[in-house]
C-alpha cells in the first residue's frame, strides 16, 4: 500500500535535502546524510574533526494529537513529573483523547471522518484505519529513525506486519512485551480478605467453593456498620467491561486460554465462537443460580462504570470477577481510607478441580495492538523518534520507575523506592499516580516486560516478587501466607504447565474493516449481549430455553461462517509467524 504524505511533510524532506546539499559543498565529509541511522553515540564518535557537521535533535515544541481506545481517567495532560521530562528530552507534548463509551464506534467515526488524530492506539479496530487510508506503513521510518524500537523488538518486528498479503507495519506493537516472565495475577475470581479470613481460609478452587465463603459471610453480615446491605458479587457490565466481568470469565472457568471471542483448538488451530461450548453453558448456568439466591448484586446490568467503582469503593462489595485494572479506582479509595481487609485476593476459580485456570498460559510475544502514525501527521519523522525514546532503556525506566531522586533511589546499584513514595504508591496511588505519571505510558511503548533486566541488573518495571510484596498491605500478606504463597501468582497453575500458543493471542489478530468476519462479529456481539443478561437474570426453570433460543439467533446470523472465516486469520498468523 503506498504511504500517504503530508504537504509539510514532503517540505521537510525537501529542506533536508537542501541542508543536506549545502553542508556538502561546505567539505564536511561527516554531514547529516553520512550518519543516517546510526546512533547518537555513533554519531558523536563520527564527529572528531573540527569542520564536521551533525544533524542535531531536534527539540523545539510540537504538539501532536494521540487518540487512545482505553480510558486513562487519572490523565493529567503531561502536567505530570514523568511528562514533564519526556516533553524535555523530545520537545513533543501530546493532546490526548481517550474513550468514551464505544471504542470501535469512535475509531469508526475516525476513520469516515478524513481528519485523524496524529498518533492513534485502535487496538483492534486498526483495519477501520487501513481501509481509510488513515494511518502509514511504519516500515521505512523504524528502519531509518527508530534503532531502540528495532533494538527491543529485534526478531519480533515481523509480528508487527499487518497480514500475509499486506506486510506492512502499520501500529508498533506495544501491548505485547518483550522477554516478558509475568509475576502479577491481577485477574481470576476476586474475594474480599476478611471473607476468606472469617471462612478460615478455606481451599478457593472452584465456583462452589466461591459460593460458599460469600454466602456464609452474608448469612452473618448481610449489611456493613451503616445498615446498608452487602453485595455477594457485583458484574461490571457497561459497554465493552461486559467482556472482561461477564462472558471472559466463562472461557477461564472452563480451561480456555484467553483468545477474546473465540475458543481455539490448539493443535489444528480451528476458532470457534466460545459461547457455543457447552462447558460455558454451564458457567451462565451457575451465574443464573447466584442471581436466584441472592448472591449477585441485581444492578449488574444497568449499572455504569462509575457506579460500579464507587460501589466497590464502599467496601460492600464481598465478591468480583474482573481484573484488577479495572476495578482498581474503587479499591484505591479503601487504601487510602485504611480499610485494607476490604480490598480483594485473587483466586484460580474453575468450574471443577479437574480444569486448569489458564491465565498464565504463554503466548510468546503477541505482536498486534499498538500505536500507528497517522497520514495526516505533520511529522512521522519527530513522531518515530519521539516513540524511540520511549523504547529506550531511559525512556522505559523513567515510565516504569519515574523520575530518579524522586520516586526511586539507586542504592548499591539497585533501583529502591523509598520508604514515603511507596506509602503514597499503597494508600493513595490514584493521586500519586495523577502526580507523577508513573506508568501512562506502558501501553504506548514497545518495551521489555516483567521479569526482564536491563544492563545494570536491574529490572525494567517494578512488577517482580520482592518489589510486588513491598506493596501488599498487612492483611494481603496475611492471606497469602494462610494459603502458603508470596505473590498471587504462586495460587495459579505456571506457565510451564502449557505449551505456548503459535499464534500469540486470538484477540489482538487484525481484522480489515469491511472483512466479513468483522461484520459477522458485530452481529454475535449484539445477539450476545441481549441473551447472555437475560440468561442470567431469568427464571431458573427458564434458562435452558433461552439458551437455546440465543444459539439458534446465533446459527441463524451466520456464527458457522464467522468461525471459519476467523479460523482462517488465525491459521495464517500461524503461517506468518513460522516463515
Amino acid at each position: 500500500m503506498t504511504r500517504k504524505k503530508s504537504k509539510s511533510y514532503v517540505l521537510l524532506l525537501l529542506l533536508t535535502l537542501v541542508l543536506s546539499l549545502l553542508a556538502g559543498c561546505g567539505g564536511g565529509s561527516n554531514n547529516a546524510a553520512n550518519n543516517e541511522g546510526k546512533t547518537n553515540d555513533s554519531k558523536n564518535a563520527a564527529t572528531n574533526a573540527p569542520e564536521a557537521t551533525t544533524e542535531a535533535e531536534d527539540l523545539s515544541p510540537l504538539t501532536l494529537s494521540f487518540f487512545a481506545e482505553d480510558p486513562n481517567p487519572n490523565w493529567n495532560n503531561m502536567k505530570d513529573e514523568v511528562s514533564k521530562v519526556i516533553t524535555e528530552k523530545t520537545g513533543v507534548t501530546l493532546n490526548a483523547e481517550f474513550a468514551v463509551g464505544d471504542p470501535a464506534q469512535k475509531v469508526a467515526l475516525i476513520a469516515a471522518s478524513g481528519e485523524y488524530p496524529d498518533i492513534i492506539s485502535a487496538k483492534g479496530d486498526i483495519g477501520k484505519l487501513v481501509d481509510a487510508g488513515a494511518v502509514i506503513d511504519l516500515t521505512d521510518l523504524i528502519d531509518k529513525h527508530a534503532p531502540n524500537i528495532k533494538k527491543v523488538l529485534g526478531d519480533n518486528l515481523a509480528r508487527a506486519k499487518y497480514t500475509n498479503e499486506d506486510p506492512s507495519i502499520y501500529a508498533i506493537p506495544t501491548w505485547a512485551a518483550v522477554n516478558e516472565q509475568k509475576f502479577v495475577a491481577g485477574g481470576g475470581f476476586e474475594l474480599q480478605h476478611r471473607v476468606v479470613k472469617e471462612a478460615g481460609y478455606p481451599e478457593i478452587r472452584t465456583v462452589q467453593d466461591y459460593e460458599n465463603v460469600i454466602k456464609a459471610y452474608l448469612e452473618k453480615h448481610p449489611t456493613d456498620e451503616n445498615g446498608n446491605k452487602n453485595i455477594g458479587v457485583s458484574l461490571n457490565a457497561d459497554d465493552w467491561h461486559m467482556y472482561i466481568s461477564v462472558t471472559n470469565p466463562a472461557v477461564a472457568t472452563t480451561g480456555g486460554s484467553d483468545d477474546g471471542e473465540y475458543f481455539v483448538n490448539q493443535e489444528t488451530h480451528e476458532a470457534t465462537y466460545h459461547f457455543r461450548r457447552p462447558e460455558e453453558k454451564e458457567y451462565f448456568r451457575w451465574l443464573n443460580h447466584m442471581n436466584d439466591i441472592g448472591l449477585l448484586d441485581k444492578e449488574s446490568f444497568v449499572q455504569k462504570y462509575d457506579q460500579y467503582k464507587a460501589k466497590v469503593a464502599t467496601g460492600r462489595v464481598l465478591g468480583l470477577i474482573d481484573q484488577d485494572w479495572d476495578y482498581n479506582d474503587g479499591q484505591q479509595v479503601l487504601k487510602t481510607a485504611g480499610k485494607f481487609d476490604q480490598t480483594y485476593g485473587h483466586y484460580p476459580v474453575t468450574m471443577s478441580k479437574d480444569i486448569k485456570e489458564a491465565s498464565f498460559w504463554p503466548t510468546g510475544f503477541m505482536g498486534g495492538y499498538g500505536i500507528a502514525i497517522s497520514s495526516t501527521n505533520p511529522d512521522p519523522v519527530r513522531t518515530i523518534k519521539f516513540l524511540d525514546f520511549l523504547a529506550s532503556d531511559e525512556g522505559q525506566i523513567l515510565s516504569n520507575w519515574g523520575v530518579e531522586g524522586k520516586h526511586y533511589n539507586v542504592v548499591d546499584g539497585k533501583r529502591v523506592v523509598p520508604a514515603d513514595v511507596q506509602e503514597r504508591i499503597n494508600t493513595d496511588n490514584t493521586a500519586f499516580t495523577k502526580e507523577s505519571g508513573v506508568g501512562f505510558y506502558w501501553n504506548m511503548m514497545v518495551h521489555y516486560g516483567d521479569g526482564a533486566k536491563d544492563a545494570t541488573g536491574n529490572y525494567y518495571t517494578k512488577n517482580f516478587p520482592e518489589q510486588l510484596v513491598v506493596g501488599y498491605s498487612d492483611a494481603e500478606k496475611e492471606t497469602l501466607a494462610a494459603y502458603n504463597a508470596t505473590i498471587w501468582k504462586d495460587l495459579f497453575p505456571k506457565e510451564e504447565e502449557f505449551k505456548e500458543k503459535a499464534y500469540g493471542a486470538a484477540w489482538n489478530i487484525s481484522i480489515p474493516g469491511e472483512d466479513e468476519v468483522s461484520i459477522l462479529g458485530n452481529k454475535m456481539k449484539d445477539i450476545t449481549w441481549k441473551r447472555i443478561p437475560e440468561a442470567i437474570l431469568a427464571k431458573p426453570a427458564d434458562f435452558d430455553k433461552i439458551w437455546d433460543a440465543y444459539m439458534a439467533d446465533l446459527e441463524k446470523a451466520g456464527v458457522e461462517k464467522m468461525e471459519k472465516g476467523y479460523t482462517k486469520y488465525v491459521q495464517d498468523r500461524v503461517k506468518l509467524w513460522s516463515e
